[in-house]
C-alpha cells in the first residue's frame, strides 16, 4: 500500500501497512482458501502477542492451526499472503513469550509491529463489543471481525476509533512541554486531548492547550498521524503559535512551561546519554517525539 507523505516522520505503527482488501471481508470463500498459507497472530486477553524464542513473533500459520477462519479477524494483505489476528482464548496454541506493542515496536520489523498495532486495537474492541449497547442482547461478528451484529435486535456495530490532537506549541522561539504526575520523573511532552462530539481538530487544538496551560492558540497546521492502540486513540498532530502569556496549570497536568532550543536539544541527548538533570523526553516510537524533533530542527534552520 502506497503512503502519502506528511511532514513527519520515524514513528511507529504506520510504515508498510497491510492492505487492507475489504472487498474480501463478506467473502467467506475467498479468506477460508487464503487460511492455510496465511499469517496467524496470537494476542492474549492483555493486548500482548505470542513470541517465539527469539522474541519475534510467533511463526503461525492457518495450516497449523486447522480448521478455517472462523471468528479470526482478517487484517488484510501482504503481497498474496493473508494476515489473520486471533484471540489466544479461542485457539489451542502455546508459545515461550509474550510481547507488548511498545517493546514489539523496538525489536521488531516496522511491518510486523505495524500489523501487531492494528490487531491490538481490533482485539480491544471485540473484547468490548460483546454485548449490544442499545439492548444488551449478544453480538456476533462477521465482514472479518468488521461488524458486530446484535443477536436479539439487529444493530449493527463498527469498530471504534477515537481521535486525538498532540500539539506542538510554540511562541518566540520556546516550546510548550508538560508533564501528569503519573509520569516518570523529569518526563515532559506536548500536549494532548482527546476529540469530543460536534467539535473539529483545530477547535480541539484550542480548547484543550488552554485547558491544560490556559495558554491561547493563535494558528494551527496538522502535520500527521499515529494509530495509537493504548487502547484505540489515533493521534492527530499539530503545530500551533500561540499569543504571549505564562503556561498556568489547573489539574490535568503536574507542571507546564515553555522551553528553549537549547534546553530540547540538551533533553534530545539524553537519550544516547542521560546526565541526570534537565527533563527527558517521549520515547523515539511515539509522534510526539517527532513532533518535539520536528520543532527543534526547524529552530535549527532558523537560528
Amino acid at each position: 500500500m502506497s503512503m502519502i507523505p506528511t511532514l513527519l516522520s520515524g514513528f511507529a505503527f504506520v510504515g508498510e501497512p497491510l492492505e487492507r482488501a475489504d472487498t474480501l471481508r463478506a467473502d467467506a470463500e475467498a479468506l477460508a482458501q487464503l487460511w492455510p498459507d496465511a499469517r496467524i497472530l496470537v494476542l492474549d486477553q492483555d493486548g500482548t502477542a505470542f513470541t517465539g524464542p527469539d522474541d519475534q513473533p510467533l511463526p503461525l500459520t492457518g495450516a497449523a492451526l486447522g480448521a478455517g477462519p472462523g471468528t479470526a479477524v482478517f487484517l488484510g494483505l501482504r503481497g498474496r499472503q493473508a494476515w489473520f489476528s486471533v484471540e489466544a482464548s479461542v485457539v489451542d496454541v502455546s508459545a515461550p513469550g509474550r510481547m507488548d506493542l511498545r517493546q514489539a515496536a523496538l525489536l521488531w520489523s516496522m511491518a510486523d509491529a505495524t500489523a501487531f498495532s492494528y490487531a491490538r486495537g481490533m482485539s480491544y474492541w471485540h473484547s468490548r463489543t460483546r454485548f449490544c449497547g442499545v439492548c444488551g442482547g449478544g453480538v456476533r461478528f462477521e465482514r472479518g471481525g468488521f461488524v458486530g451484529r446484535c443477536q436479539q435486535c439487529a444493530t449493527e456495530h463498527y469498530p471504534r476509533v477515537d481521535p486525538a490532537v498532540i500539539v506542538a506549541v510554540e511562541n518566540r522561539g520556546r516550546l510548550l512541554l508538560g508533564r501528569q504526575a503519573s509520569w516518570a520523573p523529569r518526563r515532559y511532552s506536548v500536549l494532548a486531548g482527546f476529540v469530543e462530539p460536534g467539535e473539529s481538530l483545530e477547535q480541539t487544538v484550542i480548547r484543550e492547550v488552554h485547558e491544560e496551560s490556559k495558554v491561547t492558540v493563535a494558528a494551527c497546521q496538522y502535520l500527521g498521524t499515529q494509530p495509537w492502540p493504548f487502547p484505540g486513540g489515533l493521534m492527530v498532530g499539530f503545530r500551533a503559535q500561540a499569543a504571549d502569556g505564562e503556561p498556568e496549570v489547573d489539574g490535568e497536568l503536574e507542571d507546564a512551561r515553555w522551553f528553549t532550543a537549547a534546553e530540547v536539544g540538551a533533553a534530545l541527548a539524553r537519550d544516547v546519554q542521560d546526565d541526570g538533570e534537565g527533563i527527558r523526553l517521549s520515547p523515539p516510537i511515539s509522534i510526539s517525539r517527532s513532533l518535539i524533533e520536528h520543532w527543534y530542527q526547524q529552530q535549527l534552520g532558523s537560528a
